[in-house]
């Protein structure tokens, strides 16, 4: 049996999220009072009393999903060692910990950096997602190079389900042509802006020279990153994919299949909700492998 550890990204927070661990599990409760000291405010305030709407801010979620991931995977009594990690957007820096790559605070400070410099980004360009239900990846990329304006394919997430990022009027175009290509849906996010898109450039100074600081060791197990969907290994290469995740699309599904061609048979999913559970049962069905979701 092989073993693949998978950590959601941005939209799977919730109010009290984090709260029975703080609560239950006194590593748990340190690591969050440090990350409240390393982050200079109270997030623990936010996680556990917060509104959608105060979670809903790119600077508050990315660290809050980062912890509630961590905290779960390094204080869950009895889980075993993973054979691959992985995660979504965001998530891919909790897998980075959970595999011994980068230490928790370095890890945090990071994310901090990231979530900062991308919630200016948001501030600075309006920018938008939409969901694009049922059409093949092949003609969503056709359609969103066609389009006139910024707007690209940003999260692969499974077969028949391809979220796009851009300029609010470009994302807007596109989703009345996909519509008129025979999509489902094509459906606007309540995001913040355009991630993983050409308008998360900015953000690329600051993270650049954050990511360039911090040191990533020889992960224990190889880690499935977004912008190869490749099992990563190499601290350097590692380095160089988290900050071109910046502004390349999240190859989930394609990563996921590369697990299960690699032997992965048990999938769990740790940190905020269901979402990745979903996700990956749809894309081994599809795939015609059968494999524990947890």
């Amino acid at each position: 049996m092989k073993r693949a550890y998978v950590f959601p990204g941005q939209g799977s927070q919730f109010s009290g999220m984090g709260k029975d661990l703080y609560e239950s599990d006194a590593r748990a409760r340190e690591m969050m009072e440090k990350a409240n000291e390393i982050l200079g405010f109270r997030l623990t305030d936010i996680m556990f009393e917060g509104t959608d709407e105060d979670l809903r801010a790119t600077k508050v979620t990315q660290p809050a999903i980062f912890l509630h991931s961590v905290v779960t995977a390094l204080c869950t009594e009895g889980l075993p060692t993973p054979d691959m990690v992985g995660g979504h957007s965001l998530g891919e820096f909790s897998a980075l910990v959970a595999a011994g790559a980068v230490a928790f605070e370095d890890a945090l400070r990071l994310v901090a950096v990231r979530a900062s410099e991308m919630q200016k980004c948001c501030e600075q360009v309006p920018g938008g997602m939409a969901a694009v239900i049922a059409l093949p990846n092949e003609k969503v990329e056709e359609i969103c190079a066609g389009t006139e304006g910024i707007v690209i394919p940003a999260n692969y997430n499974c077969d028949g389900q391809v979220v796009i990022s851009g300029e609010k009027e470009a994302v807007a175009r596109a989703c009345e042509a996909l519509k008129a290509a025979g999509a489902k849906r094509a459906l606007p996010l309540s995001v913040g802006g355009a991630f993983h898109s050409p308008l998360m450039e900015p953000a690329r100074v600051e993270l650049a020279k954050a990511i360039e600081r911090t040191e990533v060791h020889t992960p224990k197990c190889p880690i499935y990153q977004n912008v190869t969907a490749l099992p990563e290994t190499d601290p350097q290469r590692i380095k160089d994919n988290l900050l071109q995740q910046l502004t390349s699309p999240v190859r989930w599904t394609q990563s996921v299949k590369n697990m299960l061609a690699d032997g992965a048979t048990e999938f769990r999913e740790l940190g905020p909700g269901t979402v990745l559970q979903g996700l990956v049962k749809r894309i081994a069905s599809a795939t015609g492998v059968e494999v524990a979701v947890l």
